[in-house]
């Protein structure tokens, strides 16, 4: 199994070849980032190997190209990413075999139309983890255009558009020949559902689980947002996590604000910087890394406390609170 970011455009990323068990690697002349399936359990040293260059024009916010894809291709399923608006991700999921294409959380329709249009590809589903229009602003054109089933939340049965299948926690769905497992996840809204595939090993968590943080509790508590995510670390450590937003930078610097000496985190940050720069995107992250170095899944760090004051003797969703208040003024 092996993850692949590759550009459309005539950009091209070149970097020499590691051969290392978790190394990076870029094959000379191809149009490619290849992360080896141990990326993460090997990512001290992963962290270390040097991006060379990046060529091409970078798009929107994001500075990735409009239709740059992050690919992982497990047995039959292959994941792309799509970037849309200033900084959401969406994801595309086809299954080699039926043909079976999905897409999660589409902010808007044109980008998601022009990958599929590359590729000669139809909808089949649409997959929203919340309400939120950043998530579902492309719902209504998608579904016009395919015929696309949308998927949802029966919380959010009312608020997102189009809505034709719901599902809620607990509940298992086949996605083609894929098992999914439906994760509710409340905290950032009531009705957050993630969707994890146990069979490639991938969860898309929306908002609820970013790189380095958690989502704003717009609608949820605290309690509930260290419940969904004591629920997603219970997922074995080398699980991918499919975010919503690129928002790993700056959320790498309020985490070296409250835990400097987090020796792990001071790498992935400087990582993070780095890809960054070049315009190549930190999704998907691991569970293995995020335990390290994510603040919002290290609530009993005696650092993190003291930074920000916490009693010794504060539970943990009292902590997670605490923190999401810091990295909301930060």
């Amino acid at each position: 199994m092996q993850t692949t970011i590759s550009k459309a455009s005539s950009a091209m990323v070149s970097l020499p070849c590691s051969r290392g068990r978790s190394g990076l690697c870029v094959w000379p002349g191809m149009r490619q980032l290849c992360f080896r399936k141990g990326l993460m359990y090997g990512f001290m040293q992963l962290l270390s190997v040097p991006l060379k260059s990046l060529r091409g024009a970078a798009s929107r916010s994001l500075g990735v190209s409009q239709f740059c894809s992050v690919t992982k291709i497990s047995a039959s399923l292959q994941i792309e990413l799509v970037p849309c608006l200033r900084d959401n991700y969406a994801y595309l999921l086809h299954d080699v075999d039926t043909g079976t294409v999905g897409v999660v959380d589409p902010s808007e329709a044109l980008p998601v139309i022009d990958a599929l249009s590359k590729k000669n590809r139809n909808l089949t589903y649409i997959l929203n983890t919340h309400h939120h229009h950043d998530h579902t602003g492309g719902n209504a054109e998608l579904k016009a255009r395919y015929g696309a089933k949308v998927i949802g939340s029966g919380m959010d049965r009312d608020r997102i558009p189009g809505i034709d299948i719901v599902l809620n926690d607990g509940d298992k769905w086949m996605f083609a020949g894929h098992e999914v497992h439906v994760m509710g996840t409340p905290g950032h809204t009531k009705g957050h559902i993630s969707f994890y595939f146990p069979g490639s090993g991938s969860i898309f968590t929306g908002d609820t689980l970013f790189s380095l943080s958690c989502g704003k509790l717009f609608e949820g508590t605290p309690d509930q947002m260290q419940s969904s995510l004591t629920k997603i670390m219970s997922l074995p450590d080398d699980t991918e996590v499919y975010f919503g937003h690129e928002y790993t930078l700056s959320n790498a610097k309020f985490a070296l604000s409250i835990e400097p000496e987090n020796e792990a985190l001071q790498s992935y940050a400087a990582r993070v910087a780095h890809l960054r720069s070049k315009g190549v995107p930190t999704v998907p992250t691991t569970l293995l890394l995020e335990k390290a170095c994510n603040p919002f899944l290290r609530t009993f760090s005696t650092e993190i406390r003291q930074s920000l004051n916490i009693s010794a003797s504060a539970s943990e969703a009292e902590a997670l609170g605490v923190i999401r208040q810091a990295k909301d003024t930060f």
